[in-house]
């Protein structure tokens, strides 16, 4: 006997369809207008703010990359945002491997322990670290502000991988001892392969943190040499006070490349956060 969906059932999925798509355009809409607005003239914008450009041209994008060294501000972010997430993945990898496949004292307190640091307000260690930058005369260099993003990610990427590698059957480290593989063999050339679902999401989620920090970069920088896209926004945001072009066309050089990111890897961070939580 086959059962008929009652009318009850398509107003709850109207409704349901209908809020989604209400949030949807809600999140997007303002990233959208800001993109289409940075390729029409101030002008365009003041006088009709949601028409479409009549002419697309990227004067905004080259004004602000030459004339106020944006490109300069881009690799900062680059550079900051990149080589930490590669350094916290290595090292994160490895944490999370020992204590997903070996057994040792207090095993449980250490995971325990990185993963609470989720509870601890970013803010409260700004003291702690400032003295240790300034005491290693690391101010105003990328080089301490990349030490800080080094273990910005610590609690999530843990517990991310720590689950990833539990996924991985315990039989394929048996079989590479057996082998004569080591720790570093059995580690890099069978659990990190398997792991990649989980290593990608961990390193989109340190990098989008990374780009988009802001506090800490402002606090342990202050020459214009090492100042990143999210503190030098805020300067734009001065010089730009009437120029709405320039103004969206930077603000869209800032956010994209984190959206990208994002959106090319959705899919690998949402299976593998998923996983996370049955796992962990």
């Amino acid at each position: 006997m086959i059962k008929t969906k009652n009318a009850g059932y398509y107003v709850y999925r109207f409704f349901g369809y209908t809020f989604l798509l209400f949030i949807v355009a809600v999140s997007v809409f303002p990233l959208v207008w800001v993109i289409l607005s940075s390729f029409k003239s101030n002008g365009a914008i003041l006088s009709s703010p949601f028409s479409l450009p009549d002419v697309f041209t990227f004067d905004a994008y080259a004004s602000v990359l030459q004339q106020y060294d944006l490109l300069h501000y881009f690799v900062n972010s680059v550079v900051v945002s990149i080589l930490p997430t590669l350094g916290s993945l290595l090292i994160y990898a490895m944490g999370a491997y020992v204590i997903a496949k070996y057994r040792f004292p207090a095993k449980n307190l250490f995971y325990a322990l990185f993963t609470l640091t989720l509870l601890v307000p970013g803010h409260t260690r700004t003291q702690p670290i400032f003295s240790i930058v300034m005491n290693l005369s690391l101010y105003d260099t990328r080089t301490g502000l990349m030490l800080v993003y080094l273990s910005g990610g610590l609690a999530m990427s843990m517990f991310i991988l720590r689950a990833t590698f539990l996924s991985v059957p315990f039989e394929l480290n048996e079989a590479a001892t057996i082998d004569g593989a080591g720790f570093l063999r059995t580690f890099a050339t069978i659990n990190l392969p398997l792991a990649k679902t989980g290593l990608s999401t961990a390193g989109v989620l340190m990098f989008l943190s990374n780009w988009n920090e802001y506090y800490y970069a402002a606090l342990l920088t202050s020459s214009s040499a090492n100042r990143t896209l999210p503190v030098a926004l805020s300067f734009f945001n001065q010089a730009f006070s009437y120029d709405y072009t320039r103004m969206f066309a930077a603000l869209t050089i800032v956010v994209l490349p984190g959206i990208l990111l994002y959106v090319f890897a959705q899919e690998q961070v949402t299976a593998s956060v998923a996983s996370s939580g049955i796992k962990g």
